[in-house]
């Protein structure tokens, strides 16, 4: 096990190497850079832009400033932020806490719910509750993620519910612990929710399909003759082999943690890596970029090696070589 987990991480060196290199270029093929903006002030002058262009470093060649960047990297330096004026691993730092908070949230409410229901869903085949569900998930599946945030916002700045906005209230650090907890909660429950019942659609789908296929296995109909009970069949035969493809789908979602609520932080203005990344995309800001696309990797790659490690712990039949 500890040679299979060795040999993934070696080989995922060049694969971080050849996503960066991509990412940098697809950056500098974009029109423009980051001093754009100050082009379009009269009151700038061209030497002050001079300036500015060598202190950034964007006078030299393309692949001159990926090679500086990639050796600063090495050493643990991420790059300097042109919009910000900071250390682009303190901008990441601050933004990777509220991020995580969120997608961890969305995810566990995602997959705890959709294997629960697309498990009673399947044993309640063709009955009122299943079809009931079956609305919920297409509904999920068919309306997309910004288009329900949105919806969201709209009934919580209606009723007053829920907090349209932020994280945290503005006398949270007033609070006391247990307060505190209950403020980030409250405020959570419209981001998680947009963010997550996408992905608890499918899964829930997903996971009735699969225990229904797996239902009709020889074994299922062997263990049942046997006179085993009905709830070993299906917990202990059946939903073993149902999980496994889920798992395989665990390792991609794992991935998505940091980068994928880009849409509906910005819509909750909620304080996170996604917000940070599409401000950077729109500024030119390089290195903010990159760093994201870099831990998005990483998060890529330990996905799907957790996935493994799982499948291989749930399902006897895998074993690493």
């Amino acid at each position: 096990m500890l040679k299979y987990i060795a040999r993934r991480f070696v080989i995922a060196i060049p694969e971080i190497f050849v996503i960066s290199l991509m990412v940098f270029l697809i950056m500098q093929a974009a029109p423009g850079d980051f001093l754009d903006q100050y082009r379009l002030d009269p009151s700038v002058s061209e030497k002050f832009l001079e300036q500015m262009k060598k202190e950034l470093g964007l006078d030299k060649p393309v692949m001159v400033q990926y090679v500086i960047w990639l050796k600063n990297v090495i050493k643990g330096d991420f790059g300097y932020s042109f919009y910000y004026r900071r250390p682009v691993s303190s901008l990441i730092w601050e933004r990777v806490f509220a991020t995580l908070i969120l997608s961890i949230t969305s995810l566990s409410f995602a997959w705890v719910l959709g294997v629960v229901v697309g498990t009673f869903s399947a044993l309640k085949k063709y009955s009122i509750w299943d079809k009931l569900f079956t609305v919920v998930a297409f509904s999920g599946i068919a309306i997309p993620g910004f288009f329900l945030g949105l919806l969201l916002l709209y009934i919580a700045a209606k009723t007053g519910w829920f907090p349209i906005a932020g994280m945290v209230s503005v006398e949270h650090s007033q609070m006391t612990a247990w307060e505190r907890f209950k403020d980030l909660a409250w405020h959570l429950i419209l981001p998680s929710f947009a963010l997550g019942f996408g992905t608890f659609a499918v899964l829930m789908r997903y996971m009735r399909g699969s225990l229904l296929d797996v239902l009709n296995e020889d074994y299922v109909t062997f263990a049942r003759a046997k006179g085993l009970p009905e709830r070993m069949v299906i917990y202990k035969h059946a939903m073993r082999n149902a999980i496994n493809p889920m798992i395989t789908l665990l390792g991609y979602s794992i991935s998505g943690l940091l980068g994928g609520a880009i849409i509906i932080e910005n819509i909750f203005a909620w304080p996170g890596m996604g917000r940070l990344v599409y401000q950077a995309l729109l500024q030119q800001d390089i290195y903010v970029v990159m760093a994201a696309s870099i831990l998005g990797a990483v998060m890529l790659i330990v996905g799907n090696l957790i996935a493994d490690i799982l499948l291989a712990l749930v399902d006897p039949r895998v074993r690493f070589e």
